[in-house]
């Protein structure tokens, strides 16, 4: 908070998942992330009892950004139309259209899928996409894209 004021701070957003390890590992290999201490991958064989209930992902400079909620179920969004709307979902963004298409062979190489595709957009080139879980997400053309400087290299 600044100066005491009252005003609550963004701390992350929570993804809820029926399998947190591998929704934490789709976006940790996605955004160069890393996992809050203590919340890594176990050694092989081990049991991993923190991925199956609570994960958080940081960016290399220490700020919470991702965390992973395990649910017994959770229906996948059917996004753009029919009963289960998305509620919520993560804008991403490059630099270039080159660096969209090489995210969105990166996205589909780590599990994701394509939903909707307007690259061709002269005016915002952006792919929506689902994440392993069905969460919708978008990469997008900006500007505004990371420049590092958040702590996540882009």
């Amino acid at each position: 908070m600044a100066d005491g004021d009252g005003r609550p701070e963004l701390c992350q957003v929570v993804l809820d998942c029926t399998d947190a390890r591998a929704l934490a590992e789709f976006y940790r290999a996605l955004l160069g992330l890393v996992y809050r201490p203590g919340d890594e991958p176990p050694e092989a064989g081990a049991d991993d009892e923190r991925g199956r209930d609570w994960l958080v992902l940081r960016t290399p400079g220490g700020a919470s950004w991702l965390a992973f909620q395990q649910v017994d179920e959770l229906p996948e969004a059917t996004w753009p139309g029919g009963p289960v709307p998305q509620q919520l979902h993560l804008d991403l963004t490059v630099r270039s259209v080159g660096e969209l298409r090489a995210a969105h062979e990166r996205v589909l190489r780590l599990g994701g899928r394509l939903l909707l595709d307007r690259i061709e957009d002269e005016e915002e080139p952006l792919r929506v996409y689902a994440d392993p879980a069905g969460h919708p997400f978008c990469v997008f053309v900006s500007t505004r894209a990371a420049s590092g400087a958040d702590g996540v290299d882009p």
